[in-house]
């Protein structure tokens, strides 16, 4: 089995962001946002990448590392993001965007692949106060790759 660890916790998505960084060097948060990055709901700069759940609520989120690419059931989900981010310091962490780290683990120092799957779209309420959805970020030793969007959930100029 190729994971070699996993936690699932909850998030408050303020303003609708939460971060995957180096915790040693705790990176700023990109400022420079573009139609694509909202269109995208990720967004990668050096040493960080900015999830963006659909509410700006608690949402699950579950964390897997894995020692090699991990096969996941795409039809599963509404939004899929592959990118990559590099964890110099080895301290891989997960952070709000307003409050501190909710997880933090230590890993091998390099570049890692990241898919980010995201689920239950549709359940949101119209005020996306309320809904079932759910974030999963699978990460794995890679290279840095380019921001692709292998399944595109529309946004509200697109729906």
């Amino acid at each position: 089995m190729s994971q070699v660890q996993r936690a699932s916790f909850e998030v408050f998505a303020d303003y609708h962001q939460f971060y995957v960084q180096d915790g040693d060097l705790n990176p700023p948060a990109p400022e420079d946002w573009t139609d694509d990055d909202v269109a995208n709901r990720v967004k990668v700069a050096q040493n960080v990448v900015v999830v963006c759940p659909i509410r700006d609520m608690n949402v699950p989120v579950e964390i897997g590392l894995h020692e090699f690419k991990p096969d996941e059931a795409a039809e599963a989900w509404d939004h899929i993001v592959h990118c990559s981010v590099s964890i110099p310091t080895g301290h891989l962490q997960v952070h709000e965007c307003t409050g501190g780290p909710v997880l933090d683990w230590h890993i091998k120092p390099g570049d890692y692949e990241i898919l980010i799957l995201f689920g239950g779209l549709a359940t949101t309420s119209d005020d996306e106060l309320c809904g079932q959805d759910h974030y999963k970020v699978l990460v794995w030793p890679g290279t840095l790759v380019p921001l692709t969007v292998a399944r595109s959930w529309p946004t509200e100029a697109e729906a």
